[in-house]
């Protein structure tokens, strides 16, 4: 049975960080123990009702697509045991699926986002400006529409609380240098196409995700935190998309679409969700891992 977590408590280790969805604490060796919480944030604020079983979905997940994406970019995984970290009288089980031990890195501060359709922010920038981070888009696009090519649209990394925000590659340049701008650039568009390609096998679009990458002390580029899980990404089922509408999603959208639908204006503090929206969202969660990953958590 999944378990849950809305909050992890590991007395003797530094914690160092505690993320929308991540706690992350120091471990020797410089290396990280990350775990995926059942905390869930919708519109940059984090609600206050946890999703049971989340974090080990969003885990399993994460890992399922490193282990698939290895040949193409080296990431943050070390293979070590979870268990062999966690202090004395902790459960193991309640972190065996939900934390894994990484390389520390240096984060790339930029999120890395690749969209291959026309949806959510861009579809709204897109109506107001006909262009995207400084892509001009072809005229005429309708919401949810395929793009030509996916394209590479960062924004900033927001604090808790905070929004992120949509910046042209420029900005980019700006604030990392040219050559790993255009890295990170190459990389999420390669991961991108490599991994909806995929998808589409299993039934699933994947409109659009967001990769995180970090650099280790030579320089050279991993990718890390999470990836393509339904917190980072869109995924929508490929029988029910259609142009002109919002499709359907595995991911949070379903509460973003209940938070949207009872007026809330997107500043913390969040408001609690119902019984029915947190199970609602928590089988999309499953069904996801388990179409693209073949993983079930009984």
């Amino acid at each position: 049975m999944p378990t849950t977590l809305s909050q992890s408590d590991l007395p003797g280790l530094d914690l160092i960080h505690r993320g929308k969805v991540r706690d992350v604490y120091a471990l020797p060796g410089n290396r990280l123990l990350m775990v995926a919480t059942d905390r869930l944030s919708a519109f940059d604020s984090v609600l206050p009702d946890p999703i049971p079983g989340k974090g080990e979905m969003l885990c399993q997940i994460s890992n399922f697509w490193f282990e698939k994406t290895a040949h193409l970019i080296p990431n943050h995984l070390t293979g070590d045991d979870v268990a062999s970290v966690l202090p004395a009288g902790v459960d193991p089980a309640l972190y065996a699926k939900r934390a894994v031990i990484t390389k520390r890195l240096k984060p790339v501060p930029v999120e890395a986002i690749a969209r291959g359709y026309l949806i959510g922010s861009g579809w709204k920038d897109y109506q107001a400006t006909g262009a995207l981070c400084g892509i001009t888009l072809p005229a005429g696009l309708q919401q949810a529409q395929q793009l030509p090519e996916p394209i590479f649209t960062p924004s900033t990394k927001a604090a808790v609380g905070d929004h992120d925000e949509n910046v042209s590659f420029d900005a980019v340049v700006a604030a990392v240098g040219e050559k790993l701008a255009n890295d990170v650039r190459d990389a999420t568009l390669q991961i991108y196409k490599f991994a909806a390609e995929y998808a589409a096998t299993r039934g699933i679009i994947i409109a659009d995700t967001k990769f995180e990458f970090g650099t280790d002390e030579d320089g050279k580029l991993y990718i890390m935190d999470e990836m393509l899980t339904p917190d980072s990404s869109r995924f929508w089922p490929a029988e029910s998309y259609a142009v002109g509408i919002s499709p359907p999603s595995y991911d949070k959208q379903f509460v973003r679409d209940y938070l949207v639908d009872i007026g809330w204006n997107k500043e913390p503090p969040a408001p609690s969700v119902p019984a029915s929206v947190i199970e609602g969202t928590a089988a999309k969660y499953a069904e996801a891992l388990d179409k693209l990953a073949g993983i079930r958590l009984d």
